[in-house]
C-alpha cells in the first residue's frame, strides 16, 4: 500500500512539475511576444502546441506572431485553426481575412470579412470590402510602372532607397563583413544602418559603404532624406541616450527624426527635432521640392488611428512649426507611413487602411483646384503586390525610382526594387473661333487612330478645353466639330517622343459656316435717316474691317448687305439701301481691299427689319436706327 501511494505521489509530482514547466514556458513566450521578439516567441508557442498546453491560446498567439512578421502564409495556416475554436474573439475572422488577402485568396478573404461583419465587427470606410471589383480593375489597368534589377540587395532587410546627386542612400540590416552583430528581437536580424552606393552600382555593398560620420548608431538608423543642396539630412533612429534605449510609459522604445549636417564629407552635428517625444514615434522623413516642408509618420495623439502622416513647415533658421495632420483623405484608422513628395508636389505613401492588394500598398494622391488632396489612388501592379510594398521614392527626373517589398522572388527579407515609369500621355488643346479668337464650349472632339477608327469622343468644357489620354508610339487624327462652324482637324504622332513628355498640344480653330455666323469684328454700321453717306462712327468700324482683312485674314472673302427702316416707299427704300451698299463697298475699295474679296454688295430695302417697326408701327427713333444698317457676311476664310 505504501509503495502504491509512493508511486501515485511521484506521478502527481511529475505532473505538477510538468505543469509548472509549461506555465513557465507560456510566461516566457508571452514576455517575448510583449517585447516584440516574435521569432523567439513563435518557437516557444510551437512547443506549447506540441505539448497540448493551453493549445487554443498558443495557436492564436502563434498566428499573431506570423502576422507581425508579415508572413501571411504561416499566419493563415494557424488562423485557419483559430477561427474553428469555440467562442473565438471575432477579431480573428478579420485577421484571417487579411492573411488570406496576403496570399491572393481574395474570394475567401471576402467571405471571412463578411463573416466578421455579420458577427458584429465594424470595418473602417476605406476597408477593401468597399469595392469588390477593385482587384479586377487594378490587375486590368494599363501598366505604367516597369521593374528594373537592383544589384545591391542582401539576404537581410533592405529598404528606403533615396537617390541624391548620383548616389543611393538606403537602410539595411545586413551588417555584412562585421564579426559581431547585434540582433533586433522582433525579427532576429541586425539593427538597421544607413548605407550609400552609386546609382547603377553592381558590386556588393558591405559595412565599408556605411554613411560616414555620426548617422549610424548601435540601434536602428534610417531611412533618410536629404535637402536639395546636399548639406542637411533628416533620418529616423531609435530613441536612445548614452547608448541606452529610452523607454516610454509602456516600456517601448520609440522612433525619432534627427537632423544631421554635412561637414567635410562627414555627417555630424546630430540634432533631436522639436517634433519628437519619448511617448510616441516620429519617423519616415520626407521633404517637399523646395525643402520648406517636412512630412513624416507618427502615432502621436490627435491622429485617426494607427500611424498617420503629418507635416510641419521648416523656417529659414531650421525651427519647425507645430505638426499638422494631413487629413482623413490620406489617413485612416489603420497604418499610413513612408511619405514621399515628388517634384510636382504629389504625395505618395504606404497604407494598409486603403483598398489594396494585400498588406501595405503604395498610393499616390490626387489634388483639387485649390491644391488640396481630394483622393488617393492605388499605384497597382507591379509596384504593389499581395505582400508589403512601401518606401516609394522617385528620382528627380520623375521617371525612375525605388520602392521596397517583401514579395516572393527577392533576395532576402525586404528588398529594394527599381522602377522606370512610363507616364500617362495626353493630347490636350483649346478649340477657338477663328474669327474672334474666343473659345468654343461644347465643341465635339473626336479622336481617330491611323486607320480612321474612332477611339475617343468628348465635348470641350466652358473654356473650350479638352484632354484625352492616348497611347504612345501611335499616329492620330483629332477632329473638332460644332454645328455653326466648319470642322477642323489635326494629325499628330506620339512616336519617338521623350518618356518624360506627358502632354501633346493640339489646338483647333473653327471657321464660321458661310451665311450663318457674322464676325464679331465685322460690326454692323448705321446710317442717318434718308442718307447713304458713311458717318464718322461707321468709318471707324470700316477701318477695323480693313485691318482685319488686310493683316489678320488676308484670304477672307465677305458679302455686304444693306438695309433701311420702314418709312418711305418700298421702291425708294430699295434704291436707298443699294446706295448704302455702294457707299460701303466704295469705302473698302478705297482703302485697298481687292474687289474680288467682296462677292456682292446688295441692298434689301425694308424687307429685313430687325424688330417690329413696320409701316404704321409707333417706334422711337432709336428703334428705327437699328434697321438703317449695313452688315457683313463671311463667305470664305481661307
Amino acid at each position: 500500500m505504501k509503495v502504491k501511494n509512493y508511486i501515485l505521489v511521484c506521478i502527481a509530482l511529475m505532473l505538477s512539475i510538468s505543469m509548472f514547466s509549461q506555465q513557465g514556458k507560456q510566461k516566457r513566450a508571452d514576455t517575448l511576444f510583449n517585447k516584440f521578439s516574435f521569432v523567439k516567441a513563435a518557437e516557444v508557442y510551437k512547443e506549447l502546441i506540441d505539448n497540448n498546453y493551453n493549445k487554443d491560446y498558443a495557436t492564436r498567439q502563434l498566428a499573431d506572431c506570423y502576422a507581425f512578421l508579415r508572413d501571411p502564409n504561416s499566419a493563415s495556416r494557424y488562423y485557419k485553426t483559430v477561427v474553428k475554436q469555440e467562442n473565438v474573439p471575432i477579431e480573428y475572422y478579420y485577421k484571417y481575412a487579411q492573411s488570406l488577402r496576403g496570399m491572393k485568396k481574395y474570394d475567401e478573404s471576402q467571405e471571412w470579412l463578411q463573416r466578421y461583419k455579420d458577427s458584429g465587427g465594424v470595418v473602417n470606410a476605406n476597408d477593401f470590402s468597399k469595392d469588390i471589383n477593385f482587384i479586377t480593375s487594378v490587375f486590368g489597368a494599363k501598366q505604367q510602372y516597369f521593374l528594373d534589377k537592383v544589384q545591391f540587395n542582401s539576404k537581410f532587410s533592405d529598404f528606403g532607397a533615396f537617390e541624391h546627386n548620383g548616389k543611393i542612400y538606403f537602410a539595411s540590416s545586413r551588417d555584412e563583413g562585421v564579426a559581431v552583430k547585434r540582433l533586433y528581437g522582433w525579427n532576429e536580424q541586425p539593427f538597421l544602418d544607413v548605407y550609400i552606393t552609386e546609382v547603377g552600382a553592381k558590386r556588393n555593398v558591405d559595412h565599408t559603404a556605411k554613411a560616414k560620420g555620426d548617422i549610424n548608431s548601435i540601434y536602428h538608423d534610417g531611412p533618410v532624406t536629404i535637402t536639395k543642396d546636399g548639406r542637411t539630412m533628416y533620418f529616423s533612429r531609435n530613441n536612445y541616450k548614452d547608448n541606452v534605449e529610452v523607454k516610454d510609459k509602456k516600456g517601448l522604445t520609440n522612433m525619432k527624426i534627427y537632423r544631421a549636417t554635412l561637414r567635410d564629407s562627414i555627417w555630424t552635428d546630430i540634432e533631436d527635432l522639436s517634433i519628437n517625444s519619448d511617448e510616441f514615434s516620429t519617423q519616415h522623413a520626407a521633404l517637399n521640392s523646395d525643402d520648406t516642408k517636412l512630412y513624416f509618420t507618427s502615432d502621436r495623439p490627435g491622429g485617426y488611428g494607427g500611424s498617420d502622416i503629418w507635416v510641419v513647415d521648416i523656417h529659414s533658421d531650421g525651427t519647425l512649426t507645430d505638426p499638422q495632420n494631413i487629413g482623413e483623405v490620406v489617413n485612416t484608422e489603420s497604418a499610413e507611413g513612408f511619405p514621399f513628395i515628388n517634384n510636382e508636389g504629389t504625395l505618395f505613401f504606404s497604407s494598409d487602411g486603403h483598398t489594396g492588394l494585400g498588406l501595405l500598398d503604395i498610393f499616390g494622391t490626387i489634388k483639387g483646384e485649390n491644391d488640396e488632396i481630394i483622393d488617393v489612388i492605388n499605384l497597382g501592379v507591379p509596384v504593389n503586390s499581395n505582400k508589403d510594398d512601401f518606401s516609394f521614392t522617385m528620382s528627380p527626373n520623375g521617371v525612375t525610382g525605388y520602392f521596397a517589398s517583401n514579395r516572393p522572388g527577392g533576395r532576402g527579407d525586404d528588398d529594394i526594387y527599381a522602377f522606370h515609369r512610363v507616364p500617362t500621355l495626353q493630347v490636350e488643346g483649346v478649340v477657338t473661333d477663328a474669327i474672334n479668337t474666343k473659345p468654343i464650349p461644347k465643341s465635339i472632339i473626336t479622336l481617330f487612330d491611323d486607320k480612321n477608327n474612332q477611339i475617343a469622343y468628348m465635348e470641350t468644357d466652358e473654356n473650350g478645353f479638352y484632354q484625352i489620354n492616348i497611347d504612345r508610339n501611335k499616329d492620330y487624327k483629332i477632329v473638332a466639330s460644332q454645328k455653326k462652324y466648319i470642322d477642323d482637324y489635326r494629325t499628330f504622332t506620339s512616336k519617338n517622343i521623350q518618356t518624360e513628355l506627358t502632354t501633346i498640344t493640339a489646338n483647333l480653330l473653327l471657321n464660321p459656316l458661310p451665311d450663318v455666323i457674322k464676325l464679331a469684328e465685322l460690326n454692323t454700321i448705321y446710317f442717318d435717316y434718308d442718307k447713304h453717306n458713311i458717318r464718322e462712327d461707321a468709318a471707324l468700324e470700316l477701318d477695323k474691317i480693313v485691318n482685319l482683312m488686310t493683316n489678320d485674314y488676308p484670304e477672307m472673302v465677305i458679302r455686304i448687305e444693306s438695309h433701311t427702316d420702314s418709312r418711305g416707299a418700298l421702291s425708294y427704300n430699295d434704291k436707298l439701301s443699294i446706295d448704302r451698299a455702294n457707299s460701303t463697298y466704295d469705302y473698302l475699295i478705297s482703302k485697298g481691299i481687292d474687289p474680288a474679296r467682296i462677292t456682292e454688295h446688295k441692298g434689301y430695302g425694308e424687307r429685313r427689319l430687325t424688330n417690329g417697326c413696320e409701316n404704321g408701327a409707333k417706334c422711337e427713333e432709336e428703334a428705327h436706327q437699328l434697321n438703317r444698317r449695313t452688315q457683313f457676311i463671311v463667305v470664305k476664310m481661307e
